[in-house]
C-alpha cells in the first residue's frame, strides 16, 4: 500500500480462490483442520488455502454470518465442503463441544490453527479492568483452552497432531495494544513449554507472528494511524493474508515435521526497522 492508495484492506474471495500457491493441490488430502477466527481476515485466507489443498476444514468464530460468508465462498468457488460452528473460545465448554463435533464426524484431527482473537487500540494507562480482561481471556486463555482440548484427544486416541498459534510481532513492544502484546507473549512461551511436554505424544506446537498485513482487522485503527502502516517495515509495504496462510501450512504439515517450539515471524523485516510509529506517534496516541 502506498500513500496514494485508498484504505481498502484484504483479498476478496475471487483472489483467495485463485491466489498462486507453492503447495501441491493434494497436500492436505485426508487431513482434518480446525481454524478459529475462520470467518474473516487471516482465518478466512487460511480456510481457503487449507480447502484448496484438500483438507476437511472446520472454521469457528463468534459470528455465524461471517462463517457462512466464508463457507459459501469456498463452496461456490472451490467446490469444497466446509463446516462451521459459531462459538467463543473464551468458553471452555464450547471449546470441548467443538472438538467433540469434529471427532464425532471425522474420527480424527490433524491440525489446529488458533487464529481467533481480538484487541482494540488504546493507551494502556486508560484500559478498564473489563477491557484488559477481555483481551487476555480471548487471546491467551481461549488459545490455551483450544490447545489443551486438542492435545487431550490426540493423547487419548494415540494420534499425532500439529498446533499453529497466530500471535503478533511483539519483539520490540507494541505501543497502543499492550494488552494483546502481553497475551500473545504468553502464548509464545506457553507454546515453547508445551512443545517439550507434548513431544512424547507426537504433538508439535509452533507459532506464526504476522507483521502489518492487509486485512479488514486494520480498520479498528484510526485513519491517521492506518495511512502509514506500510511504512512499518523496510520493504515499505503491507503483507497479504496468504503470506500468513502459507506460513501456517509450512509449519503445520510435513514440511515442518522436525520443527516444534518455534515462532516464525512474517513481517517484512518490521522487527529490525526504525520506530514502532514510522512517522512519529499518531495524534490519537499523543501523551502530555
Amino acid at each position: 500500500m502506498t500513500d496514494a492508495e485508498p484504505r481498502v484492506w484484504g483479498l476478496d474471495d475471487d483472489a483467495l480462490a485463485a491466489y498462486p500457491t507453492v503447495y501441491r493441490s493434494d497436500l492436505l488430502a485426508g487431513q482434518v483442520a480446525i481454524i478459529s477466527g475462520g470467518g474473516t481476515g487471516l482465518g478466512r485466507a487460511m480456510a481457503y488455502l487449507f480447502a484448496r489443498l484438500g483438507a476437511e476444514v472446520m472454521i469457528c468464530s463468534r459470528r455465524q454470518e461471517n462463517l457462512e460468508a466464508t463457507a459459501t465462498g469456498i463452496r461456490e468457488r472451490l467446490g469444497r465442503s466446509i463446516d462451521t460452528m459459531a462459538m467463543t473460545i473464551r468458553d471452555p465448554d464450547a471449546v470441548a463441544a467443538l472438538m467433540d463435533r469434529v471427532w464425532s464426524k471425522h474420527g480424527r484431527l490433524d491440525i489446529l490453527v488458533n487464529n481467533g482473537g481480538g484487541q482494540f487500540p488504546q493507551q494502556a494507562i486508560d484500559y478498564s479492568v473489563k477491557g484488559w480482561n477481555a483481551v487476555i481471556d480471548t487471546n491467551l486463555n481461549g488459545t490455551w483452552y483450544m490447545m489443551q482440548q486438542a492435545a487431550r484427544r490426540w493423547r487419548d486416541h494415540d494420534q499425532p497432531g500439529s498446533i499453529v498459534n497466530i500471535v503478533a510481532d511483539i519483539w520490540r513492544g507494541m505501543p497502543g495494544i499492550a494488552h494483546t502484546c502481553a497475551a500473545r507473549a504468553g502464548v509464545v512461551y506457553a507454546s515453547r513449554s508445551l512443545a517439550v511436554e507434548w513431544a512424547p505424544y507426537r504433538i508439535r506446537v509452533n507459532c506464526v507472528a504476522p507483521g502489518t498485513v492487509a486485512t479488514p482487522g486494520l480498520n479498528v485503527y484510526p485513519p491517521e494511524a492506518a495511512k502509514n502502516f506500510h511504512r512499518a517495515n523496510p520493504m515499505l509495504r503491507c503483507g497479504d493474508a496468504m503470506d500468513i496462510a502459507e506460513a501456517v501450512v509450512y509449519l503445520a504439515t510435513s514440511s515442518g515435521k522436525f520443527i516444534t517450539g518455534e515462532c516464525l515471524t512474517v513481517d517484512g523485516g518490521q522487527q529490525l526497522w526504525g520506530e514502532p510509529w514510522p512517522n512519529g506517534k499518531p495524534e490519537w496516541f499523543e501523551t502530555p
